[in-house]
């Protein structure tokens, strides 16, 4: 039966099912009474959705409010525990995998380490980031004992520009020596899970962006680009916060003809001034020492306290201190670049070099941002840090699953109104 608009029945049905999830999921507990207003729905139609909800073990009573002369209303929930999502951050030093309730609690968690010695093309060989997945997933699940029915989907942020296709999500990481990597489908064959189990492979830079405009610095914005710092420089445009937004490869935009090389194979890219792979190569060039042997993020922290010493008494590291000044400005530049292209409300700053150098350059950046950027625009984007932390690329990551989770109304995707419950909602009425 099709609505006048073209749209069947099942579609309306979903429709307010998804409305009335992403109300209690964001913005619940919420009694019957307020979720019509909220969602637009009528009355009859949020007694239906709610009444669905509650049957398959979606959603839950919270208790109860006094209402003006009348009886108390009941409040309801989204169920944390009625469905499980992985999320997996494939990063420049380690591969994190952490396994979360629907309320976003995390209920198991393991790392990686990928070897930072040596080429790194062989720090991301395909194989060995294939086993990481398999061992680490499988010990996640096993960790907090989880039904693998109720398992939505597993999120994993990639380095790179994803394409989905036939074959899967295929990742083509030029940086990374990934070249048309069939990564959903080595994942398949590797890891011991059931077909129905979907896989959400994106780049990091969006699942950051996700996470901060869900639960972030980014929510109640409009629109806002989220830039993402770690080894190399990437970043994400959002204009709808509830929908996902579009990866930029910003750290390969030029901002010097004939500069420097980049790890691209390009030259004068923005990632080969301020990636911190760069960041700590210039610093040496210029005769600075980082600590022999330490990892990226090591030498960083080392970087930053040589240039502000703690210490009242103690000098400066001119050499740090200068490179460091350089870099912000080619940020506030790339800053720019993005404040005239896409108007945006904010720009937030995440990634664990981003937030490790932001808490000391956010200002300076802005401020060069502010004289490279046309006045306009720039008097109406706010520039800050990200709120999630370095952990937030693997949050948004598991946010992928259970975004096209709501979409569908909370149903999987084989399943129809007229067909049986899926297993994992019956495997949940059984732990009910």
């Amino acid at each position: 039966m099709h609505a006048r608009s073209g749209r069947t029945v099942r579609d309306l049905r979903r429709e307010n099912r998804t409305a009335v999830l992403r109300r209690l999921y964001f913005d619940g507990p919420e009694s019957r009474l307020t979720l019509g207003p909220a969602t637009g729905l009528s009355s009859g139609s949020v007694s239906n959705v709610v009444a669905e909800l509650l049957a398959e073990g979606l959603v839950e009573e919270a208790g109860s409010v006094d209402s003006a002369g009348g009886r108390p209303r009941t409040l309801l929930r989204i169920t944390p525990d009625s469905g499980f999502m992985i999320g997996v951050d494939i990063g420049e030093t380690r591969i994190r995998i952490e396994l979360f309730d629907l309320a976003l609690t995390e209920l198991a968690r393991t790392e990686r380490a990928l070897a930072c010695s040596g080429p790194r093309t062989e720090r991301y060989d395909v194989d060995l980031v294939v086993a990481h997945l398999r061992e680490g997933i499988a010990e996640v699940l096993r960790a907090a004992d989880v039904p693998v029915e109720c398992l939505l989907g597993i999120g994993v942020g990639v380095p790179g520009i994803v394409d989905h296709g036939e074959d899967g999500a295929v990742v083509h990481g030029q940086t990374i020596g990934w070249d048309t990597v069939p990564l959903e489908r080595l994942l398949r064959r590797a890891v011991d899970l059931p077909e129905t189990v979907p896989y959400w492979i994106d780049n990091g830079a969006k699942t950051l962006g996700q996470a901060e405009m869900w639960f972030g610095a980014g929510r109640g914005a409009r629109s806002a680009v989220v830039v993402l710092f770690g080894s190399g420089v990437g970043a994400c445009s959002v204009s709808d916060p509830m929908e996902p937004g579009r990866a930029l490869e910003w750290g390969h935009l030029t901002v010097r003809v004939r500069g420097r090389r980049c790890r691209c194979g390009s030259h004068g890219c923005l990632e080969a001034y301020a990636g911190a792979e760069a960041l700590l190569e210039r610093w040496r060039e210029a005769g600075g020492q980082p600590p022999a042997g330490a990892d990226e993020e090591t030498a960083l922290t080392a970087m930053l306290a040589a240039a502000h010493p703690a210490n009242p008494g103690t000098a400066p590291d001119t050499t740090a201190l200068a490179v460091l000044e350089e870099t912000a400005e080619y940020l506030g530049a790339g800053f720019a670049d993005l404040i005239n292209l896409f108007q945006p409300e904010r720009i937030l700053v995440g990634g664990w070099a981003g937030l490790q150098l932001g808490t000391r350059f956010l200002d300076t950046v802005s401020r060069h941002a502010g004289a490279y950027a046309l006045r306009y625009p720039a008097s109406r984007t706010r520039i800050d840090l990200g709120t999630l932390g370095p952990e937030a690329v693997t949050v948004g990551a598991a946010l992928l699953p259970l975004a096209d989770f709501f979409a569908r109304g909370g149903r999987s995707p084989e399943t129809e109104p007229s067909t049986p419950a899926p297993a994992w909602q019956a495997a949940l009425r059984d732990r009910v």
